[in-house]
């Protein structure tokens, strides 16, 4: 593997193609920024030929003088070059079908005219001061001979880069090697672009490293059509950390940009999703917690600061006292050892009736044990909604916080969403708080159904997990976000 291997982003235009996705002009900005923020060595902005508006994202992004270099996906054809080179980019990914499934079906050509087409395509991106990446659709089905008379006539025509493409990602990690491996004796910078049809696409990209690939295709959370492409944050975490080779990334601000990418995008990632998911550094074992607790090294990889992630201690049927301790400790809280074993005793309980264990129930049975009365920092006292087919859902609540009164209104895409917004306005004077998650279930079956409702909310870096269980949901949510707000507060006055 090279030392320093390059990585060319696609998040804005191989990962905009992930179903449902829309990414607006400014929003690709957004992500854009972070992405030259975060080091990455080619930014793909999108395809300019696409429509007037992917023209318009990539103006806005060429605009901004980003260090890194801005690429835009292209045709063999001179008009997609041509409106590329308006929107001010500095390079071409010139993708060129290379199959005879491709060559036949698709573009129903002959292989001489395909490889006319890709040779006056880069001569003609290079006669206008492009840098030129050829890239090889389907090469992986795509006969050896026929891949390296494509690329050597297109390297002599100029281009300055070359990426075979696993465009239905059915490459193994061995295959991947062999196969990457027989194109690097061309003595050319050479790209990996991979997809995760099978789940390999890191695998894949990294064994094409080792076999001489030095720039990586990646989006970011692995966004991407079908199945997706390269995840970034894996494969480069796997370079730093597992073959102690470098990269230009800045790899604390992953999580950042993942979190960016997930809330732009709307494709929500999965919480065990490796690197960047919710659970990556969360643990509940006892025994796995404990050895954390006394040195990090004993059940994680890596540490979750270096990708800007953070380490969280889960209550649940597996948890141990350990962990119980330390989350009491948090809140400046002393307990005996006697006081220590009947909490863990009543928490265990709880998770034996198959209940979330929140942290606001930690918090009640801490307080029980301890005699503590605990006034209520907030206080409803009164909520009001309104929605409709043709109204645009609005909630208004009026709440008592640390004995003063504070109304305000929200709208949102629905009532419960209108409440939970209202209810952030009322405290963001006392303290910065954020859903990062919001679940719900029905506990009982019928239109009167129980409905048992799980937030989680974020402040200073904190997750606090709270629970309601009610018939109506969008009382239940409105509980739910309040006590967990209450225990933020109070952990707060208490610190």
């Amino acid at each position: 593997m090279h030392d320093n291997i390059k990585i060319f982003d696609t998040t804005l235009r191989d990962g905009e193609q992930t179903p449902g996705v829309l990414i607006t002009s400014n929003e690709k900005l957004k992500i854009a920024l972070k992405l030259d923020e975060l080091g990455v060595d080619v930014v793909e902005a999108g395809s300019a030929i696409t429509s007037k508006d992917e023209q318009q994202s990539i103006k806005l992004i060429t605009e901004n003088n980003l260090n890194a270099e801005i690429c835009s996906f292209a045709r063999p054809l001179k008009v997609d070059i041509d409106t590329a080179i308006d929107c001010g980019v500095d390079s071409v990914n010139l993708v060129i079908p290379s199959s005879d499934l491709h060559i036949d079906f698709k573009l129903q050509k002959s292989r001489p005219e395909v490889e006319k087409m890709a040779v006056d395509a880069v001569e003609y991106a290079k006669d206008h001061g492009l840098i030129v990446e050829l890239s090889a659709e389907d090469s992986t089905r795509t006969s050896i001979d026929d891949l390296k008379s494509l690329f050597i006539k297109t390297i002599d025509a100029g281009a300055d880069r070359i990426c075979p493409c696993d465009t239905v990602g059915i490459l193994t990690p061995e295959r991947s090697y062999e196969f990457y491996g027989e194109l690097a004796k061309l003595n050319v910078p050479m790209s990996v672009h991979c997809h995760n049809d099978f789940g390999l696409a890191v695998a894949n990209t990294l064994a094409a490293l080792n076999a001489g690939a030095n720039q990586a295709h990646v989006t970011i959370n692995g966004l991407g059509e079908r199945a997706g492409n390269t995840s970034s944050e894996e494969l480069i975490m796997a370079i730093d950390t597992l073959y102690h080779k470098k990269t230009n990334i800045k790899t604390e601000l992953f999580y950042e940009i993942s979190q960016l990418v997930e809330n732009i995008s709307g494709v929500v990632l999965q919480s065990n999703k490796a690197i960047v998911g919710k659970n990556a550094f969360a643990h509940e074992s006892g025994i796995h917690a404990d050895g954390v607790l006394k040195k990090s090294e004993t059940y994680e990889p890596m540490k979750p600061e270096k990708v800007g992630h953070r380490r969280r201690f889960i209550l649940g049927k597996h948890v141990g006292k350990h962990v119980i301790h330390e989350k009491i400790k948090e809140t400046n809280t002393e307990v005996t050892d006697a006081q220590l074993n009947e909490i863990f005793k009543r928490i265990k309980a709880l998770s034996d009736m198959g209940k979330t264990v929140t942290d606001v129930d930690l918090q009640a049975t801490v307080d029980d044990i301890l005699a503590i009365d605990i006034e209520n920092s907030l206080k409803l006292q009164e909520y009001t909604s309104v929605s409709g087919n043709k109204l645009t859902p609005t909630a208004s609540v009026k709440l008592s916080i640390n004995n003063k009164e504070k109304i305000e209104a929200g709208v949102g895409v629905g009532p419960v969403d209108a409440a939970l917004e209202a209810i952030r306005k009322c405290l963001v004077d006392v303290a910065d708080i954020s859903l990062e998650e919001y679940h719900v279930d029905a506990i009982t079956g019928g239109t009167d159904a129980l409905i048992d409702v799980v937030v989680k909310l974020k402040c200073d870096d904190k997750i606090i997990t709270s629970r309601s269980t009610q018939p109506d949901i969008i009382m239940a949510s409105v509980d739910a976000y309040l006590k967990g707000a209450n225990k933020i507060i109070t952990d707060k006055k208490r610190r």
